[in-house]
């Protein structure tokens, strides 16, 4: 049977009237693609860099690394998501920073392996297309590309209808960055290089089916004010992930960096080893920093001993670097000058993993 928009024509010439279905009646609407890809081009193209090569639109994304400034470049690749603090967002409607932190978990995981972000592209998927509220969450990942140099110069959207509920969505990133051949990080660890930590903005995008856990047994809504600051619940534990890009590459390339870790799922009882080599742990004294509010309320409300709440928070402390002791000074110096909190954490020695000492405070 060959079917035309209102009639069936079928065999032997009969015709008969009948109600067409339309992609868009399926639930697919083209056009609020379209319109997406027009309201979000002003906020990808000002992340534009050196070796962006191409716009929206095309079916692949164009990026040409000696045009970035490197002579032999090695490509580094990372992809990853948000987590469930994707359903906050969605349940509060505060969704212009959730593409910040969807930025910050890829690049942050770049620039351990001592890598310059080049470039990004997110998927974004959905049930039914909002365009003004897709628009604000594309400008929240544009914002966080720009705060880490990285060109955001494709992705894709999907509306599928029967996939998600009503106002529901979802999001992962992938960030392509570059570093000279030869200059891979971890490399040169040793015992006695200084643990420096760089505080985080709260609980970054880690962890968040246990926080939405201790929210739901205490009886609280996102809307309610917060018990440990300013602001409502929702809003409190939304605040964006800390992207450490530009202040870890500046340290770097001053020299006597030896390794990265990126403080997310696993805290910094499972991040610290990946940075260490065989026959090396981590000595980290707890008291070096205050625990921030945040994370003392969820120890509370939660009943979280420290040991859980090293291994699933950050506790504070977004990103740790292993220097040279010679150097630790002017690291460290480098570091609050570039805006960053930093906390002499320990050492590494003799040993394997993570050994503490000291109480949080």
């Amino acid at each position: 049977m060959l079917v035309y928009r209102g009639r069936d024509v079928a065999a032997g010439g009969r015709t008969m009237e009948k109600n067409a279905i339309t992609y868009a009646d399926s639930g697919v609407d083209i056009d609020a693609g379209n319109a997406l890809v027009k309201r979000i081009g002003p906020a990808a193209r000002a992340t534009a860099r050196p070796g962006t090569m191409a716009g929206l639109g095309g079916f692949g994304a164009l990026f040409d690394p000696r045009a970035a400034g490197f002579d032999d470049p090695i490509l580094v690749a990372a992809t990853d998501g948000v987590g469930t603090k994707l359903r906050i967002a969605i349940d509060t409607g505060l969704v212009d920073t959730i593409g910040i932190d969807l930025v910050a978990m890829c690049v942050n995981d770049l620039v351990c392996q001592g890598a310059e972000p080049l470039f990004f592209l997110d998927y974004f998927a959905t049930g039914k297309l909002d365009v003004d509220e897709a628009t604000r969450i594309v400008e929240g990942i544009a914002a966080g590309c720009k705060a880490a140099g990285c060109a955001l110069i494709g992705g894709e959207t999907a509306e599928m209808p029967g996939m998600y509920g009503a106002g529901d969505f979802d999001l992962a990133g992938f960030a392509v960055g570059a570093m000279e051949r030869g200059t891979a990080l971890p490399a040169g660890v040793a015992e006695g290089d200084v643990l420096l930590g760089l505080a985080s903005d709260g609980v970054h995008s880690n962890g968040y089916s246990l926080v939405r856990g201790i929210v739901a047994g205490a009886g609280l809504a996102w809307d309610d004010d917060t018990p440990f600051g300013a602001d409502t619940l929702g809003e409190a534990l939304l605040a964006p992930t800390r992207i450490y890009v530009r202040p870890a590459l500046a340290a770097i390339r001053a020299g006597g960096v030896h390794g990265l870790a990126h403080i997310t799922g696993g805290g910094l009882t499972e991040n610290l080893p990946r940075f260490l080599p065989e026959g090396l742990g981590a000595a980290v004294d707890l008291g070096a920093w205050a625990l921030p509010p945040v994370f003392r309320w969820l120890a509370e409300a939660g009943g979280l001993d420290a040991a859980e709440l090293l291994k699933t928070f950050n506790a504070g402390i977004g990103m740790v670097l292993a220097v040279d002791q010679a150097r630790a000074d002017a690291l460290a110096a480098l570091l609050a000058q570039a805006g960053e909190r930093v906390v002499r954490l320990g050492r590494v020695e003799a040993g394997s993993g993570v050994r503490y000492s000291g109480a949080l405070r």
